[in-house]
């Protein structure tokens, strides 16, 4: 049996691409965001062109990677590993898409180990959205 170990989320934000861009970008408003439990501290730190790192700190839980492509305001891909935990490198990719009514938002997080980390994963990004969704309606 395999395990597909991906999400996709395919999301229409009312926003335009550059204010979609920018929070995914721009520390201050990621750290506005960019954590699916509000009661954690949020610190981010974040070099955003090919090459450079990022830091994030969800209270104790450290993510980090570095930036793989940038195309913008329409790419934003990045690896993402959780410090101090065994697991693998994983892979985000967040595309952006001119829509009628707004952005077009398709986030594709590849390299998951498995069913549960899949799960997981996928539950901090649904409870991430509706935090973006508040920033970018602000």
């Amino acid at each position: 049996m395999t395990v597909d170990t991906a999400i996709q989320l395919d999301r229409v934000l009312k926003a335009t691409i550059r204010q979609v861009y920018d929070a995914w970008t721009r520390p201050e408003l990621l750290a506005r965001w960019y954590c699916p439990n509000p009661a954690l501290q949020l610190t981010i730190e974040a070099d955003v062109r090919v090459g450079g790192e990022y830091v994030v700190a969800m209270g104790p839980h450290i993510v980090r990677g570095s930036y793989t492509e940038i195309d913008e305001p329409r790419l934003i891909a990045f690896t993402w590993y959780w410090q101090g935990a065994e697991s693998e490198v994983s892979q985000v990719r967040v595309e952006l898409f001119e829509v009628e009514g707004g952005t077009r938002m398709v986030l594709d997080h590849t390299g998951l180990e498995n069913a549960e980390d899949v799960a997981n994963h996928l539950q901090g990004w649904e409870g991430n959205l509706p935090r973006l969704v508040d920033v970018l309606s602000a």
